[in-house]
């Protein structure tokens, strides 16, 4: 799957497109997000990334994330750069395009994906590097990261599964080699 999804940017389609999604991503992410508290942060910023690990692959997708989350970084910079948080952008990429890549979509796919991203990328990686950069408060912070993700998971959950249901009728090449 992952050499698959590696040849997948031999195609100038597969680029292009990356390229779009980029541009997508870096406007969605700063005109298409409701912060609610310091914790909950309800956003679309994400759906360009998904169409990409969805459409191209783990492989793909992780590269497009790493790449993006640097981009993203460089034209807005919010805080010290750290690379943990491009190796979890690029981790989220690889699990949701290992769960997704030519998979029909299915309710139980995308809770599964949504589910695994946010417990061992979201709060298990990302509460790691806080640490890493704070050096404590991993207790403290940990409850807040928890109940932000949890209230997260069934609204990123209905948010995936219409826009990969859309995408999966748009571009059904790409998705009907059921696995």
């Amino acid at each position: 799957m992952f050499r698959q999804s590696l040849r997948e940017f031999k195609s100038v389609k597969t680029v292009a497109i990356c390229g779009m999604m980029g541009a997508l991503a870096i406007v969605l992410n700063y005109v298409a997000t409701i912060k609610i508290g310091d914790y909950i942060r309800i956003g679309f910023s994400f759906t360009p990334n998904l169409i990409v690990d969805f459409l191209f692959g783990p492989a793909a997708g992780a590269v497009f994330g790493g790449v993006m989350d640097i981009v993203k970084y460089m034209l807005v910079p919010t805080g010290t750069f750290f690379p943990g948080f491009t190796l979890s952008a690029m981790v989220g990429a690889a699990i949701y395009g290992g769960i997704l890549y030519r998979r029909r979509i299915s309710w139980a796919r995308i809770a599964l994906a949504q589910f695994l991203v946010k417990l061992f990328v979201n709060i298990g990686l990302n509460s790691l590097w806080l640490l890493i950069l704070n050096g404590r408060g991993l207790w403290a912070m940990l409850p807040g990261r928890i109940l932000s993700n949890a209230i997260m998971l069934p609204i990123d959950i209905v948010i995936s599964y219409g826009v990969l249901t859309l995408i999966a009728r748009l571009v059904p090449r790409q998705t009907d080699a059921a696995v």
